[in-house]
């Protein structure tokens, strides 16, 4: 600690005896500063000023150490009152710093109530005060101020966002946001729709476009709603090589009904709504009327990324064959978004988006091939695509439903000589095959609606522990290709069906509980050793903890979402789950997405053995208190999980 540039305002908060009266002022002036931040702002004000009295103020000049890993454990925490702190972890060398404390922030929690040394060396940046207080007065406290408690407590998400950081400092220049994707739209410029009545003559629209330079105009009622669309794309079909009457208005030429989004909506879905449907403008609304219109150029110009272009290579294809080097676009794709610092949530809905585009195209070849009606048949998917939650490295897991004739049988038949030629397409594309044998090829899985609705049923109400082990991967399912209205009774089936049933949650609950996560009985990592080495399996000991409470919580809610992170959104209220637990758990899993894809991203191929190992000796110290933490959450979900289904 440096002389202070004034010592009468760098000395000690807590007052010697004798200056009772100068104390009290210093304690309520201090209070009153603090209380402008969080959680001082939400504590009571006698709580605040127990903190304040209990502290001590300390000066650092700038460069100055406060912390670093080989003091030893920590025993006080440390808010910073005026000036700021950075804290380094070298995780990339040259970087800005990981960690930046100002005003009101506090550090280290988790050194603190881990009892341990720090992970960074901690300085500061300029003329820097802070209040400190020992680690005793920080745990007396918890215990008597619930904000204090719950801020301190809630680690998870501030360790996402600067693991997320990080990453993005080490890999790429050029970041990609996190928020370009998930923003909503309204924080984008606005851009007035050029639009027109559907009475407008088709002349006059056509010069409007070319007078302005745009390359779509708007129809629009009178309330300002969207009726119908023409863009230059359309002109050369319907106008051009249609030849419209001469009095002909835009009306006869126009696309409708129109695909409009909210103002709200996000940046990403945006992008998945014009790559899904081949649109290249997309208007916005605000309460129905248009008050906006955003292209493909405008998206992708933002996020620097070319997902409409990976997505019109797989559409472009036109023989199965063509379809393997679009596959591992996809997979170039979703490397560059890691590297990019897209969150786990983006990128595992973006990832399966795409592969559901490769997924559709092929059946749909397949099907045209041998002269198969796809409006009598559904392509399902399951478990990690049924969810939206595909990562780099991703096995089959599909079926098929189809509508029966006279002849079962030979229905059967001619859905599993496609399900065949897909499966065998879809393992040329870099997708496995099941080693379970979860695919349509399966007799077992390519079934008429009624047998999907009745195995359903024969798992929910009789299913024995095993079956329901090999089951629960089902009951994710979510239809990519033909008749979506054909799965629509069996995603109801395990909808309504199975909160009826406790002993099939109970079951459920028993499988989920077989595995649990990678900590030993102190709460330490606890990975496997073999002749491999040390590793943790960030899947099995990991998310698929998230993903098994999950979907118990949503059948039991009779939630018919399919997300991890949706049905644990979705769930908590019902379940009356405090609001900081059930967030935690989102952060957790998100956070150990987030750990998988970038292990994923490492190897040097796309093989899936061993794709979810680490070896926490070689993650970075941030990585592996993220992972820690994790775990800790799934631990604790797990113990829910145990009270709320065998006791």
């Amino acid at each position: 600690m440096s002389t202070p540039p004034n010592p009468a305002t760098a000395g000690r908060a807590k007052a010697g005896p004798g200056t009772a009266s100068s104390a009290a002022s210093l304690i309520e002036g201090l209070a009153n500063e603090l209380a402008a931040h969080v959680p001082f702002s939400h504590m009571a004000a006698a709580h605040v000023q127990q903190f304040v009295a209990a502290a001590r103020q300390t000066y650092y000049a700038p460069g100055e150490v406060l912390l670093q890993p080989r003091d030893g454990p920590v025993h006080r925490l440390l808010c910073v009152r005026r000036g700021s702190v950075s804290g380094r972890n070298g995780l990339a060398e040259g970087a800005a710093a990981d960690f930046h404390f100002e005003a009101g922030d506090l550090f280290p929690v988790g050194a603190v109530f881990g009892e341990r040394p720090v992970t960074a060396i901690y300085e500061a940046v300029e003329d820097t005060f802070c209040l400190e207080v020992d680690a005793e007065v920080v745990r007396r406290l918890s215990a008597l101020s619930p904000p204090w408690a719950d801020f301190l407590g809630r680690r998870l998400q501030r360790l996402l966002e600067i693991s997320e950081r990080a990453l993005r400092a080490v890999q790429s220049s050029q970041t990609l946001a996190e928020t370009s994707l998930e923003a909503p739209l309204s924080s984008l410029p606005r851009k007035a729709p050029l639009a027109c009545s559907p009475a407008t003559p088709l002349r006059q629209a056509l010069e409007l476009m070319q007078k302005k330079r745009v390359g779509s105009i708007l129809v629009l009622a009178e309330d300002r709603s969207a009726l119908g669309i023409l863009t230059r794309h359309d002109v050369l079909d319907r106008v051009a090589l249609g030849r419209p009457p001469h009095d002909a208005t835009i009306a006869d030429v126009m696309t409708t009904p129109v695909r409009t989004l909210d103002i709200e909506s996000s940046v990403q879905e945006a992008a998945l709504v014009m790559s899904g449907q081949g649109i290249r403008h997309l208007p916005l609304t605000e309460g129905g009327k248009v008050v906006s219109v955003v292209s493909e150029r405008d998206l992708f110009a933002l996020q620097r990324l070319s997902l409409h272009h990976v997505g019109g290579a797989i559409r472009a294809c036109t023989d199965p064959a063509a379809l393997p080097a679009a596959a591992a676009g996809i997979r170039r794709f979703a490397r560059q978004l890691v590297s990019h610092g897209v969150s786990a949530r983006s990128l595992t809905r973006i990832v399966s988006h795409l592969n559901d585009l490769l997924v559709e195209r092929l059946v749909t070849l397949v099907a045209e091939h041998q002269g198969l009606d796809l409006s009598r048949a559904c392509w399902l998917g399951f478990g990690s695509e049924g969810r939206l939650e595909q990562t780099i490295a991703t096995d089959q897991d599909n079926g098929i439903v189809f509508e029966a004739g006279p002849d079962l049988q030979a229905d059967r038949d001619r859905w599993l000589a496609l399900a065949d030629e897909v499966n065998r397409g879809l393992d040329a594309c870099g997708y496995p095959l099941c080693k379970g044998n979860v695919m349509a090829r399966n007799p077992a899985c390519c079934l008429s609606v009624d047998e999907w609705c009745a195995k359903f049923d024969d798992w929910i109400e009789r299913g024995a522990p095993e079956d329901l082990l090999n089951a629960s991967i089902y009951f994710d399912l979510r239809a990519l290709a033909g008749q979506e209205a054909l799965a629509a009774p069996l995603r109801e089936r395990v909808t309504t069906q199975a909160s009826r049933w406790p002993r099939f949650l109970r079951q459920l609950a028993e499988n989920a509980l077989r595995h649990g996560p990678s900590l030993n009985w102190r709460g330490a990592l606890d990975p496997t050793t073999d002749d491999s080495g040390e590793w943790i399996d960030l899947k099995l000991g990991g998310t698929a903890v998230f993903v098994d409470a999950a979907r118990i919580f949503a059948l039991a809610q009779g939630v018919a979402v399919t997300g991890t992170r949706a049905r644990l959104e979705a769930v908590a209220p019902a379940m009356k789950v405090p609001d900081d637990e059930a967030a935690s758990w989102v952060h957790a899993f998100e956070l150990l997405q987030t750990l998988r894809l970038r292990v994923q991203m490492e190897r040097p191929d796309d093989r899936l053995e061993n794709a979810n190992r680490v070896d926490p000796r070689q993650l970075d110290p941030i990585d592996r208190r993220m992972l820690k933490e994790a775990l800790h959450v799934a631990r604790a979900l797990q113990q829910r999980l145990e009270l709320d289904y065998l006791r």
